[in-house]
């Protein structure tokens, strides 16, 4: 069988890259950062036989302020330094709709409820959803900065809600949460 990689022969034609930092700052709030960046790797045309050059097509940053638990959205601004169409910036305020939104299980729905369509701007919806994950990373990445006690029991153990069943490593009764409970087990026997 061959692999697809295998298939590639020639240089790309476009290339998407998505970015992502999050920055601390106090009372456990996070700015999340997220930026989407398309560009067009080879000349074209346009619908109208115009033509196309090469370069930057879509260059856009989506700021999440969130913090608390469940990670919440408390603000958001975007940016568009780069754009295909003079009236693209007309979609800014739309980001506004998700102050307030819960990084929860179905988040990624919630987003495209409010924002998606002729709500807002495709590309910044796209890059709100995926900047759901990486808020909570940056969240569990600043937690783990200091050293917390080990749960004593599942319902302790923040965050378990969006992992669980979240992929194949994390399904309920998979290898990762037997370790898990395992660990939870012997915690509670030497505390007893």
């Amino acid at each position: 069988m061959t692999r697809l990689k295998d298939l590639i022969q020639s240089a790309p034609v476009h290339e998407r890259r998505l970015e992502f930092r999050t920055y601390p700052l106090e009372d456990d709030r996070l700015i999340v950062e997220g930026w989407l960046r398309d560009e067009r790797l080879v000349p074209g045309y346009h619908w109208n036989g115009e033509s196309r050059p090469t370069g930057v097509v879509h260059w856009m940053c989506v700021r999440l302020l969130v913090g608390g638990w469940p990670v919440t959205i408390l603000d958001a601004e975007a940016e568009m330094p780069d754009i295909p169409h003079e009236l693209c910036p007309t979609t800014l305020e739309s980001v506004k709709k998700i102050v307030g939104l819960s990084i929860v299980s179905g988040y990624s729905e919630e987003v495209h409820r409010r924002l998606g369509g002729v709500q807002g701007c495709a590309h910044l919806t796209h890059l709100i959803v995926t900047m759901g994950p990486a808020a909570l990373h940056g969240y569990w990445t600043q937690r783990s900065r200091q050293r917390r006690p080990i749960p004593r029991s599942l319902d302790e153990f923040q965050g378990m809600a969006n992992l669980i069943n979240s992929c194949k490593l994390w399904k309920e009764d998979g290898l990762f949460m037997q370790m898990i409970k395992e660990t939870l087990e012997k915690q509670e026997g030497k505390n007893q």
